[in-house]
């Protein structure tokens, strides 16, 4: 898989979360003209998207703030776990605990609580810019 692509409402807001994460911001750049809109099937649009990655990792989260036609606000607009399409976003991290306490000034909130799976691992559910979902295990 080269990449995962969310809808965000705020860019800047969405590419702070995930640095604090500790991912990277690859390049940032404006999305438009025919070409683009004819790959997506929107008119006149205008888009501008930033490329997150994990250092040396493979796979990029592409983040995509849509300017023209304006992004569809979904209804109820914090939608619950069992709504169709992308769920959420896996990451893998070493302390859950300490990795909970960097993305919080970020607006960001546990979706349920965090939770030991059998005698595995921590797992938790975080509720980021944008409704963006990500699950964390931990051990």
């Amino acid at each position: 898989m080269d990449n995962v692509g969310i809808v965000v409402d705020d860019l800047d807001a969405a590419v702070g979360f995930f640095t604090e994460l500790g991912m990277e911001l690859e390049g940032r750049m404006p999305i438009e003209g025919r070409w683009a809109g004819s790959v997506v099937g929107l008119d006149d649009m205008r888009s501008e998207i930033a490329m997150m990655r994990i250092p040396d990792a493979a796979g990029r989260l592409e983040l995509v703030k849509y300017h023209t036609p304006p992004a569809i606000i979904p209804q109820p607009e914090i939608t619950p776990a069992n709504t169709l399409g992308l769920h959420r976003v896996m990451f893998a991290v070493d302390d859950i605990q300490d990795t909970l306490a960097g993305p919080r000034p970020h607006g960001a909130e546990l979706v349920g609580e965090v939770t030991r799976y059998e005698d595995s691992y921590l797992l938790c559910y975080l509720r980021g810019p944008s409704g963006i979902i990500l699950r964390w295990p931990s051990s």
